[in-house]
């Protein structure tokens, strides 16, 4: 009787694994919402040429889509979460604390637009002048142009006051939460970028890499800089209806709404597909997607929908995601990564 009893409960527990790998019939994704419009054409065409249902998306932000992506391995966990950056180490060892084998696979590049209403002129910033814009504290100078070594709380209020040149217009961007890619992006690329012209702020990086963090990549609070959430549809309309404020979000938004909006140049360069492609774009960085390798198998579909991703017709040079926008990657690269989606490779740090 115990041994038969013993069967029953194993035939039970067996039968409810089974129930629960298969209670769900489709992909379900979460992630960066600049990677959400690219995510989601691939989704529609795949569930138009393949008999699996079309994946489930969420906009979530890249730092919210790693949090519900590294929770665990049950089939209630996203099988996909989509970056605009790449997988912090800090997210990396909670996913694999928690059993999580994963595979990274970089999809294409973007570019961070800078961007005003197309009823204004075109900003000419400067990454520096985007540092003395938004960060919560700026390096002191003096009368004659000299920086004491200090910093003091940021009171610029006004676009002319850190570039003679730049419009008389108060200082307000709308642009993503901190837990977006984009945001990260952001604050590496255009912030960090501009505050490591300070001589004595770029020295500081050998000595207390924290310290130097913290001064580059730190937002004023003031109001000046206004968190818009996870959408950056509602950025491109709020720009529309208020012509002097600068909006911050992917390319691919600028390029889906360019009757709309313009990107200003940064550094003297244009955002443009080929200024991005080529890197003469300062504010550029690559998108990715990544793979819970446990889910594969047992959600019905999600090599499927690696390979279509990852077909040249959908990321090539000439593939259907580069008229959305997307920057394709080189050949070698694109080689590099879809192997490794194919494969099931699974990241190591």
């Amino acid at each position: 009787m115990k041994k038969l009893s013993l069967m029953v409960i194993s035939g039970l527990i067996a039968t409810t694994l089974t129930n629960s790998a298969l209670a769900r019939d489709h992909i379900e994704i979460v992630g960066s919402s600049t990677v959400y419009p690219f995510s989601t054409v691939v989704a529609e065409t795949f569930g138009k040429k393949t008999k699996f249902k079309t994946p489930k998306i969420e906009s979530t932000g890249s730092g919210g889509g790693m949090k519900l992506f590294c929770a665990g391995n049950g089939i209630d966990t996203p099988d996909i979460t989509n970056a605009s950056r790449r997988i912090k180490s800090s997210e990396f060892k909670k996913c694999t604390s928690k059993g999580i084998k994963l595979t990274e696979v970089k999809i294409g590049y973007d570019g961070i637009a800078i961007a005003n209403a197309k009823s204004s002129p075109k900003y000419k910033l400067t990454r520096q002048a985007i540092f003395f814009a938004m960060a919560k504290q700026v390096p002191e100078i003096t009368a004659d142009g000299k920086y004491t070594g200090k910093l003091i709380p940021n009171t610029y209020q006004k676009w002319n006051q850190i570039l003679p040149e730049l419009p008389a217009t108060t200082i307000k961007v709308m642009g993503p939460p901190p837990t977006s890619g984009t945001r990260d992006a952001f604050a590496e690329l255009a912030m960090e970028g501009g505050c490591k012209t300070v001589p004595w702020i770029k020295a500081l990086k050998k000595k207390d890499k924290k310290a130097y963090k913290k001064i580059c990549h730190t937002i004023r609070e003031d109001g000046a800089y206004i968190e818009a959430g996870e959408n950056d549809n509602l950025i491109v309309q709020k720009l529309v209806a208020s012509p002097n404020m600068l909006g911050v979000f992917g390319f691919s938004y600028l390029d889906q709404n360019s009757d709309k909006v313009q990107g200003s140049l940064i550094d003297g360069k244009d955002i443009t597909f080929d200024n991005i492609a080529s890197g003469k774009y300062p504010v550029s960085r690559p998108l990715f997607f990544y793979i819970k390798n446990s889910h594969v198998g047992k959600v019905p579909g999600i090599q499927e929908f690696i390979n279509e991703f990852t077909a040249n017709s959908t990321w090539g040079d000439d593939g259907y995601l580069s008229e959305k926008g997307m920057i394709p990657m080189p050949s070698a690269e694109r080689a590099k990564f879809g192997a490794a989606a194919k494969s099931l490779s699974a990241l190591k740090m």
